[in-house]
C-alpha cells in the first residue's frame, strides 16, 4: 500500500552544478576526475518523477559512476549553447546520447528557447506567409505550435516537416562531432524507428523523427540501442511515481520505474562492452 501512494510525496532531485556550466543538473554530484559515463538526453534521461532513472540503474552493473546530463525538454541546440553541458562529457569513458525530439530545435521556420528547447519564441517570415491566418503570438510550445499547424493542413504542413527534420540532421551531426568519447545513440520510445503513422509522430516521442534521420546520424556514433518501452510497462501508469497532487495527469505521460528498467536493460550489452572496452558495442535491435 505504501509503494502505491509514493505519488503523494513529491521527489526530491538534489540538483547540482559543475564548473563551467551554466544549467543544474540532477543529483547526486559526480567526480569527475574519475571514471564515468555521462548520459546526455531529455525528460526520460534526467527521470522527472521517477526515483532511480535508467542512468542510475546501470550505474555499477554495466558501467561505472553514471553522470546524468538530462534536461527536461533538452535538444541539440541546449547541447551546443555557450554554457552547456557538452564540456562535461569529453572525459567521459563513454557517452549514451539519448535521441531527442525533431520539432525542439532553432530552424528556418521558427526560433526556439536557446535552454528550454521546447519553448517557442517566435515564427519566421517564412512560416507566416505558408500559414497566413495564424498568429503564432497565441503559442508557447514547439508541440501546441506544430499540432495545430498539422490539423490546418497536412500538404502545408510537409513543407515544416521537411525544413525542421533536416535542421535536426544538421544540428545532431554537430552534436555527435563535438564529442571525442564513443557514442552510444538510444531510441527510448513507445514505438520502433518508422512505426509511429505519419500523425502519430507528432504525439509519439522522439516527435517528427523517422527511421531515415536516425539512420544518418548512426555512422557517427559507437553503437544504437533501440528500447521501445513494452505495453505492460506502460499499463502501470503512475505506478511507483513521485509526484505532487496537480502533476498526475503529466506523470501519467511518462515513463515509470518498470520503463526504466527496461531501457537500463536494453542498455547494458552495448555500455559494458564499450566500458570494458571488449570491441565494438553491438547494436541492440534492428531499426
Amino acid at each position: 500500500m505504501a509503494y502505491e501512494r509514493l505519488g503523494r510525496r513529491p521527489l526530491d532531485y538534489r540538483p547540482v552544478r559543475y564548473a563551467g556550466v551554466r544549467l543544474s543538473f540532477r543529483g547526486p554530484a559526480r567526480d569527475l576526475r574519475r571514471g564515468f559515463v555521462a548520459c546526455l538526453g531529455g525528460t526520460e534521461t534526467y527521470g522527472t518523477f521517477v526515483e532511480r532513472p535508467w542512468p542510475q540503474l546501470v550505474e555499477g552493473i554495466a558501467a561505472p559512476a553514471c553522470l546524468n546530463l538530462g534536461v527536461p525538454n533538452a535538444g541539440p541546440d541546449l547541447w551546443l549553447a555557450p554554457g552547456g553541458p557538452l564540456p562535461l562529457v569529453q572525459g567521459a569513458r563513454a557517452v549514451v546520447l539519448q535521441i531527442p525530439c525533431g520539432m525542439n530545435l532553432t530552424n528556418p521556420l521558427y526560433a526556439v528557447h536557446p535552454r528550454r528547447n521546447d519553448r517557442f519564441l517566435r515564427a519566421a517570415p517564412p512560416l507566416e506567409r505558408l500559414y497566413p491566418e495564424v498568429d503564432f503570438t497565441e503559442f508557447h510550445f514547439t508541440r501546441h505550435m506544430i499540432q495545430h499547424l498539422h490539423m490546418l493542413s497536412p500538404d502545408r504542413f510537409a513543407q515544416v516537416r521537411e525544413a525542421v527534420q533536416a535542421a535536426w540532421m544538421g544540428r545532431m551531426a554537430q552534436v555527435l562531432d563535438r564529442i571525442a568519447p564513443p557514442v552510444i545513440l538510444l531510441w527510448l520510445s513507445n514505438h520502433a524507428p518508422g512505426a509511429a503513422p505519419a500523425s502519430g509522430d507528432i504525439e509519439s516521442d522522439p516527435a517528427l523523427v523517422s527511421r531515415d534521420m536516425l539512420a544518418s546520424i548512426t555512422p557517427r556514433a559507437q553503437a544504437t540501442v533501440i528500447a521501445v518501452i513494452s505495453d505492460a510497462a506502460r499499463a502501470e501508469g503512475t505506478r511507483g511515481m513521485r509526484f505532487a497532487p496537480l502533476e498526475e495527469e503529466v506523470a501519467a505521460a511518462l515513463p515509470g520505474p518498470r520503463a526504466h528498467a527496461e531501457v537500463a536493460g536494453a542498455l547494458r550489452p552495448a555500455l559494458a562492452a564499450l566500458v570494458n572496452e571488449k570491441g565494438p558495442a553491438p547494436r541492440a535491435g534492428p531499426f
